[in-house]
């Protein structure tokens, strides 16, 4: 009897060891650590050339600034919001939060099917230098589809994406900090989600000669223009601060963003003290 249950028995543990190497296997595949960043843009189809963030470009090239509604305001081609200028070397950190606003993907009548962008960042550089520090979100359209993610870009550099979900009605909250070894430190946090990026680059050569809370239509089209900006209706930025204090109390530059035809493509609020302002859009080109 001993010996005709042998091998059964044997069987029996062999199988049991099988299962308990697999539950471990399920077990070591389930607690692996995933990427978080990709150099791919996340959702639809990879855009040759695009860039969430980039430099202030001005219309024709120019620095064109006007009187609207009794206060200064620049213009711009790709950027609006509000940034604050000064020597090299003024700018340190920059800080902003916000909550991430929803793409509208189709007209009223439901047509609308193109791809359009909108970017959503705090940097420091590219209002009158050739580089940015910087990190936000974006709410994208892939034709009807909307499409949110977080990335950050040391401009010129590629941008890096992050994996992590964003979604309508996020609260968000970004910041760059430079310290006195020539290291930047970019956070993105999504407190809605419970996660938090931390990039520490460390890079020299950057002028810091401006900083800034941007509304950004990216880059760019076949051709090297400006991609469509998506309807994301209003975005409400608050703590809006920069080498510690607020924005607000700087007198800083109001940026609107219009067209090649000078025609607004969204609008932007006044600043309070408190460093809290809106971008509205008007028009996606």
């Amino acid at each position: 009897m001993l010996r005709r249950w042998s091998i059964p028995i044997a069987t029996v543990v062999v199988a049991v060891g099988s299962l308990l190497g697999l539950a471990a296997g399920n077990a070591s595949a389930a607690t692996a650590h995933h990427p978080t960043t990709t150099a791919e843009r996340p959702g639809g189809a990879a855009v040759r050339g695009f860039k969430p963030g980039g430099v202030m470009l001005r219309p024709s090239g120019a620095a064109r600034a006007m009187e609207r509604n009794g206060r200064f305001q620049a213009e711009s081609t790709n950027w609006s919001g509000y940034a604050v200028t000064g020597s090299n070397g003024t700018f340190k950190s920059v800080s902003a939060s916000w909550t991430q606003p929803t793409a509208t993907c189709t007209s009223s009548s439901g047509r609308r099917s193109s791809d359009e962008y909108a970017a959503f960042w705090v940097g420091l550089d590219g209002y009158s230098s050739d580089s940015v520090e910087q990190t936000g979100t974006d709410s994208d359209c892939d034709g009807r589809t909307p499409d949110y993610y977080g990335w950050y870009e040391m401009y010129p550099a590629d941008p890096v994406y992050y994996t992590n979900t964003v979604e309508p009605g996020d609260s968000i909250s970004a910041s760059v900090t430079f310290s006195g070894t020539d290291t930047y430190t970019l956070v993105l946090k999504d407190t809605t989600r419970g996660w938090t990026q931390t990039q520490t680059i460390n890079e020299s050569g950057f002028d810091r000669s401006s900083a800034e809370v941007i509304t950004e239509a990216p880059c760019c089209t076949a051709s090297g223009g400006i991609l469509p900006l998506s309807d994301f209706g209003t975005i409400n930025y608050t703590a809006s601060t920069d080498n510690g204090s607020s924005m607000g109390t700087q007198s800083p530059t109001s940026i609107v963003m219009i067209d090649n035809s000078g025609l607004d493509k969204d609008s932007t609020s006044s600043m309070s003290s408190s460093g809290a302002f809106s971008n509205t859009w008007i028009r996606s080109s």
